[in-house]
């Protein structure tokens, strides 16, 4: 289906035609969709984005509901990646949209051509996978940006686009800031907070995990917030490229 140009002229009122053409042409792989990656999908998609990679191996979840634009009711129990999908397409049916149920780990890294995109998204958990990504996309010379922690956190204002040399109080960007330097890669493109995070309220049975362990309290404006950001700077950059 041909992109529409009505749908996207108060884009172009910012970025030009060349802007939404380069936008149109993009290849961009957002690795997670949870509640930060699902916004950056969502900006993508909107902001004319052609081809979106969706990595992430989750099923939309109930404890879900109450930040990830992807979860409702009636997607409980799909792939997030497919039910991102469908968003996507429903907002630009031009859209190329490629799923992929699996978690970014080194043991799965062979299975992405980082070559092909034009820019990547880590929203991702897990340590391992975000080093793992990081590599990857400085190996290739793939634009990166990176979220870091936004659980434990209520002040969405809290958010900084920086340097990972530059970071400050998130527990996050200071395990990936030494890890990485261990690996020679001293910068990296990350949002990040300055919210000191917050110890979790207990409304059960003590976990038996400890608490480096535990679940992360969330909400509806925090990692919404973030992915929006992370959205942000990948547009501009796209549409300067």
């Amino acid at each position: 289906m041909k992109q529409s140009m009505e749908q996207f002229s108060r884009t172009a009122l910012l970025v030009g035609t060349e802007g939404v053409d380069k936008l149109k042409n993009a290849r961009v792989a957002v690795f997670g969709i949870g509640g930060v990656g699902g916004y950056v999908v969502e900006a993508l998609a909107r902001s004319g984005v052609g081809t979106l990679d969706l990595i992430d191996n989750d099923k939309v979840c109930l404890s879900n509901l109450n930040r990830q634009i992807i979860a409702t009711h009636s997607t409980l129990g799909e792939y997030k990646v497919e039910a991102a999908k469908k968003r996507v397409l429903d907002i630009n049916p031009a859209a190329v949209v490629n799923t992929y149920k699996t978690f970014f780990l080194p043991e799965t890294a062979q299975e992405f051509n980082f070559f092909a995109y034009d820019y990547v998204v880590d929203a991702i958990d897990t340590v391992t996978g975000k080093i793992q990504l990081v590599m990857e996309a400085k190996r290739t010379d793939t634009p990166i940006i990176s979220s870091m922690g936004a659980g434990n956190k209520m002040d969405p204002s809290a958010f900084r686009v920086a340097d990972l040399s530059q970071t400050k109080v998130c527990p996050l960007a200071k395990v990936m800031r030494r890890e990485l330097k261990k690996r020679g890669v001293e910068h990296l493109k990350v949002v990040y907070s300055e919210e000191a995070p917050m110890m979790p309220c207990e409304i059960a049975e003590p976990p038996s995990e400890p608490a480096s362990k535990r679940i992360p309290g969330s909400n509806a404006f925090v990692p919404p917030v973030a992915g929006l950001i992370i959205a942000g700077e990948v547009v501009r950059e796209l549409v300067r490229a």
